[in-house]
């Protein structure tokens, strides 16, 4: 092999190295410069014409890898509204990871639940929003005794904009799911068949919206929480990750959160890594009653202090290490083995006796 030749090789392989670094700065660079746009400030805010309260929230936590931190997800629909105003939320979620024991935990919290709404009164709790992320922040600690550092806000349309950027979600629809609306020009009908499918954007909308059944919102939260589970895990593929800066640019425009750039890489990491460990509804059955309120239906807390506790052991139960359900049974088995012998060794000594 000639110096020209080997010098052309060391160039080719140079001229590789180079590529590969140039095309992984960019794709760094725009997902940070994607995310850096999460935090809307000023008129590109949703809250800019929402009167400040005096509402007081946890301070985000310094990262030790070691705190729980937990996050509110909302959800609105702000299809029909002026810029500037926020509609009640739809879908209220708490994601709550755990660091150290790798594990997520999902409530999705009853829209119609009647709660204290700090500065407000009290309120169904999908109302909070309306006065500001940190009114709803917390509220829903209060709510569920935990302290909620974080929120996340985004308009249905950019549900709309995450499913069809990873390409869909391929997902069980449990049963027929028909609603048509005259009064709003059947724009948010509905019309899902039962069995596999693939659900875009819109059709996903479709299903984690539907609540026209005889269990209305119980069953809804319950899909939503399913669902998100479903797209997590398609975001956690090859080409998901591949696609990352695209995605995070669609889904740009409707998002609104108080994570910072260095919250979201390492908190990123955190999820990844983690599975999850239980999907709740809150308030759960035992604890929920209906009741009336100004001629109003709500969903009430029968006590509140055994809802926190609720909370707590869900925590906990999590972190049990597994019962092994075949001891017992080995051990029963083993006893009667030993019947068994003891009893055959019994007839065997009487009948050599006889």
């Amino acid at each position: 092999m000639t110096k020209r030749t080997k010098r052309a090789i060391l160039w080719s392989v140079v001229g590789v190295f180079v590529a590969i670094a140039a095309l992984a700065a960019y794709y760094v660079t725009s997902i940070y410069n994607q995310v850096e746009d999460f935090q809307k400030t000023g008129e590109e805010s949703p809250f800019y014409k929402v009167t400040p309260t005096e509402t007081k929230i946890p301070e985000p936590p310094k990262w030790e890898g070691t705190e729980r931190v937990n996050i509110l997800l909302m959800g609105v629909d702000a299809r029909g509204l002026d810029k500037g105003e926020v509609p009640r939320s739809d879908t209220m979620l708490v994601a709550s990871l755990d660091p150290v024991a790798k594990q997520i935990h999902l409530f999705s919290i009853m829209r119609d639940t009647y709660t204290k709404i700090p500065e407000h009164g009290s309120d169904r709790i999908n109302a909070a929003i309306t006065y500001g992320p940190n009114t709803a922040m917390s509220a829903v600690s209060e709510l569920l005794g935990i302290p909620i550092q974080y929120y996340v806000y985004t308009d249905f349309q950019g549900f709309i904009e995450l499913v069809d950027a990873v390409g869909g979600v391929d997902f069980y629809v449990e049963k027929d799911m028909r609603y048509t609306s005259k009064a709003d020009n059947h724009e948010y009908d509905i019309n899902l068949k039962e069995g596999q499918q693939h659900l875009d954007g819109n059709t996903a909308l479709q299903y984690v919206r539907f609540r026209h059944d005889a269990m209305s919102d119980f069953t809804r939260t319950e899909r939503q929480r399913n669902f998100l589970k479903a797209v997590a895990e398609k975001l956690k593929t090859t080409t998901s990750i591949m696609k990352l800066p695209s995605i995070l640019e669609k889904i740009n425009p409707y998002i609104d959160t108080n994570l910072t750039v260095n919250d979201m890489w390492k908190l990123a990491t955190v999820g990844y890594d983690s599975s999850m460990a239980s999907s709740e509804q809150i308030p759960p059955m035992e604890l929920l009653e209906e009741k009336r309120v100004g001629g109003a239906q709500v969903l009430g807390v029968r006590d509140e202090d055994k809802l926190k506790e609720y909370v707590q052991e869900v925590f906990e139960k999590a972190l049990q290490p597994a019962v092994d359900e075949t001891a017992p049974d080995d051990e029963t088995d083993s006893d009667s083995e030993s019947d068994t012998a003891d009893t055959n060794r019994s007839n065997g000594s009487s009948s050599s006796a006889n």
